[in-house]
């Protein structure tokens, strides 16, 4: 199944890719790779998610935040690539939770884009990671996810 399919079976659809905040590019092609710009937990132009995890979010409300930043990410590589279904591999996952003091359960967090792009584009969607406790996130996010993905040419 392509991933576009398998995105459509598991009952989801990429909403439009997010606008910049600042002074970037939501992301770049260069030789058939895309880096993606961090996402934030955005839906429909509002964020879903803010707040620190394991103060003001739960452990399951940061999964949930790093499931839609993950949307809005491959939301930005389509575009970028011109089709959901032209993305062969995603390469690297970079996560940064918003984390209170002493909270150590990032990697649950950043699980949350992890299993999502495992679910719609499975063996290809296993990639490299790192997931960060941070003190602050731009506008209050609960959750950032970049990715690099490589697209057939």
């Amino acid at each position: 199944m392509k991933p576009a399919e398998k995105l459509a079976a598991l009952g989801l659809e990429l909403p439009p890719a997010p606008k910049p905040v600042a002074a970037y590019v939501p992301g770049v092609l260069v030789d058939g790779w895309i880096y993606v710009s961090g996402q934030l937990p955005f839906v429909n132009g509002q964020l879903r998610y803010a707040g620190k995890v394991g103060r003001e979010l739960t452990v399951d409300e940061g999964y949930d935040a790093a499931r839609i930043c993950a949307l809005n990410c491959l939301a930005v590589a389509a575009e970028v690539a011109g089709d959901l279904d032209r993305i062969e591999r995603v390469v690297k996952v970079t996560g940064y939770v918003n984390s209170a003091p002493g909270f150590t359960g990032q990697p649950a967090v950043i699980n949350g884009a992890s299993e999502l792009l495992g679910e719609i584009f499975g063996p290809a969607g296993t990639h490299a990671r790192a997931a960060v406790g941070v003190n602050e996130l731009p506008l209050n996010a609960a959750v950032e996810v970049e990715i690099v993905v490589k697209i057939n040419r």
